[in-house]
């Protein structure tokens, strides 16, 4: 499982919102930032294991739906604890409208 897989429709995601994905047995989270720029992290909290896809984004920031911990999604770097540890990220573009991601 690597290369680069179709997530959705860059329509499908709100600006400045996050959609989960599916793929095998992993989850990502895909977000819209607010200039149209699409980003891909882990779907899951490094604090609690909570389901970002359920959070908050605000510019390019994914708030934890738990402890209101967030992370920049763009970097995957953890901003506001609880949390410490750092999301991982994954390659992420928009071709004829459709979010792509690389996974592998």
């Amino acid at each position: 499982m690597s290369g680069w897989v179709t997530a959705c429709r860059l329509e499908d995601i709100e600006q400045e919102g996050v959609l989960r994905f599916d793929h095998g047995s992993r989850t990502f989270a895909v977000y819209r930032g607010p200039d149209d720029s699409v980003w891909c992290t882990d779907v899951l909290c490094t604090h609690e294991a909570v389901h970002l896809a359920d959070g908050l984004v605000m510019d390019f920031e994914i708030e934890c739906p738990k402890h209101a911990g967030a992370f920049d999604y763009r970097t995957g770097e953890a901003v506001r604890l609880p949390p410490c540890v750092n999301l991982r990220t994954c390659p992420a573009e928009v071709v004829d409208g459709e979010v792509r991601i690389a996974i592998g």
